[in-house]
C-alpha cells in the first residue's frame, strides 16, 4: 500500500490550501481515510477522517480545532482523498499526513490506521 500526499506549501493567514492523497494497493473505496498533522515538538494529532462506502452513509469526523474551516472528501474513481483547508492560521502550520485502514469507520485514533504517507508541509505565515 502506498499513500502520496500533495498540495502543501506556504500560505498567508486567512488563505486556503487543498491537500490531496492518492492511494494504491488497497481497496480504496471501502477504506476509511484520515488526515493527521504534526507540528514541531508536538505529537501527531487528528485532523479529519472519512469512512469508506458500505451499508452506512459516508460519515466524516473533524477535530474541534478545524471544524467549520476544513473539509474532507474523497473521489473513489481517482483513489484520492482531499482536505480543503480554509481560514488558515499560523497554528495550522505542520506536516500533514494521510492515513488509511483497510475497513471500518473513520477514526480519530492514529493507532487504528495501518498505512501512512510521507507527509506534506503546510506553513501559514502571519
Amino acid at each position: 500500500v502506498q499513500l502520496g500526499e500533495s498540495g502543501g506549501g506556504l500560505v498567508q493567514a486567512g488563505g486556503s490550501l487543498r491537500l490531496a492523497c492518492t492511494a494504491s494497493g488497497l481497496s480504496f473505496s471501502v477504506a476509511p481515510m484520515g488526515w493527521f498533522r504534526q507540528a514541531p515538538g508536538k505529537e501527531r494529532e487528528f485532523v479529519a477522517a472519512i469512512s469508506g462506502i458500505g451499508r452506512s452513509p459516508i460519515t466524516t469526523l473533524y477535530a474541534d480545532s478545524v471544524k467549520g474551516r476544513f473539509t474532507i472528501s474523497r473521489d473513489n474513481a481517482k483513489n484520492t482523498v482531499y482536505l480543503q483547508m480554509s481560514s488558515l492560521n499560523p497554528e495550522d502550520t505542520a506536516v500533514y499526513y494521510c492515513a488509511a485502514r483497510p475497513w471500518g469507520q473513520g477514526s480519530p485514533d492514529r493507532n487504528e490506521y495501518n498505512y501512512w504517507g510521507q507527509g506534506t508541509q503546510v506553513t501559514v505565515s502571519s
